[in-house]
């Protein structure tokens, strides 16, 4: 047997083996439940909400894109969580969302800056199918959602926020934490499945970023944002970002990260996970090549922020890695409701 038809012999035989239900701390975490099953992943700590709602579409054999628009809209409207109009404020005060959406034919859409509009997925899949652009923001982005019949919030800030940004005031810094977004929940260092709330019910998110496979083997994602709380009025990072915060490559698979966007921008994240995928390495490998690519322009700058990848393949396999240990993300796969999974990361592995 030659080396090629070895390896092809391994891929297939491979394919057949039943997933294992939990992720190892290092190595190739990638995961395949079956090749003909829908898969919805998402990050952070997502079970009962994102995930149960874009799952109730595929399984009934929705379309990719319906799952992870709805699973986004999920996230959006609860005033209790971190992620929409619930989120942490600029230094101004305001709270400005940003978010995009991608299909299985390169149709994309996005908004930046946008504020007062409780959907912006929503408004930013209404631009994809409606218009020839891809990016709308700040003013525009508000004035096209009230054209299309998005209703305009108070743009008051929840009670969480204005308690959290009275508290920023007293000091005014900018200092980004590493997995701000993660529930105060604690995953064990066995990385067993995490509860997806907080004690109160609520969630501590800023980014939710979710991917979809459909029973018609058909790829999209989603990517909704508040941004970093206390940021400077106009910053954007790179949730709205198509190759950035999320891509989608139908004929190999799709990505979508969390964390300090300024970084991800830097090195055009998820597309490059995906171009990893495209020459063979698996979903988790090749997360973890796009960790290692953005570790080596500053390894010492590395150590004081987290981005985490996640990344699902046509095949229906995924996996994640992060710089920093906290990178949680959650799967569902059938209806046992899935898992929430700690990424491997790089500061965690590495000697």
């Amino acid at each position: 047997m030659t080396l090629s038809s070895r390896r092809k012999f391994i891929i297939q035989g491979a394919a057949l083996l039943p997933a294992v239900s939990l992720l190892s701390s290092c190595g190739d975490n990638s995961k395949q439940k079956s090749s003909l099953a829908p898969v919805v992943i998402s990050t952070w700590d997502s079970l009962d909400s994102v995930n149960k709602e874009a799952w109730g579409i595929l399984k009934n054999k929705g379309k990719a894109i319906d799952a992870v628009e709805k699973g986004a809209n999920i996230i959006e409207n609860s005033i209790n969580c971190c992620v929409g109009l619930g989120g942490n404020p600029d230094r101004d005060g305001k709270v400005t969302l940003d978010a995009c959406i991608m299909d299985d034919k390169y149709n994309c859409g996005s908004v930046a800056f946008l504020q007062k509009i409780k959907n912006p997925i929503s408004v930013a899949r209404k631009i994809m199918e409606t218009t020839p652009h891809v990016m709308l923001v700040g003013d525009g982005a508000y004035k096209f959602a009230i054209e299309n019949g998005f209703e305009a919030e108070s743009g008051d800030l929840s009670d969480e926020a204005d308690k959290a940004y009275q508290s920023w005031l007293e000091k005014s810094e900018y200092k980004p934490q590493i997995n701000i977004e993660r529930t105060q929940n604690t995953i064990d260092t066995n990385h067993q499945a995490a509860p997806s709330k907080l004690e109160d019910g609520s969630f501590n998110h800023d980014t939710m970023g979710i991917l979809a496979l459909d029973l018609d083997k058909n790829l999209s994602g989603s990517c909704t944002t508040s941004g970093m709380g206390f940021k400077m009025h106009g910053r954007v990072g790179d949730s709205p970002i198509i190759g950035a915060g999320l891509f989608v490559d139908n004929e190999i698979g799709a990505a979508t990260s969390s964390g300090q966007g300024e970084e991800v921008i830097r090195i055009c994240g998820t597309h490059l996970v995906v171009e990893f995928m495209r020459n063979g390495h698996s979903p988790t490998d090749a997360c973890k090549k796009a960790i290692e690519r953005l570790i080596k322009i500053n390894p010492e700058k590395a150590k004081g922020f987290q981005v985490g990848f996640i990344a699902l393949n046509k095949q229906g396999e995924y996996g994640a890695y992060a710089i920093a240990p906290g990178f949680t993300y959650s799967v569902t796969q059938g209806d046992d409701g899935g898992a929430t999974y700690e990424a491997a990361s790089y500061f965690q592995n590495e000697k």
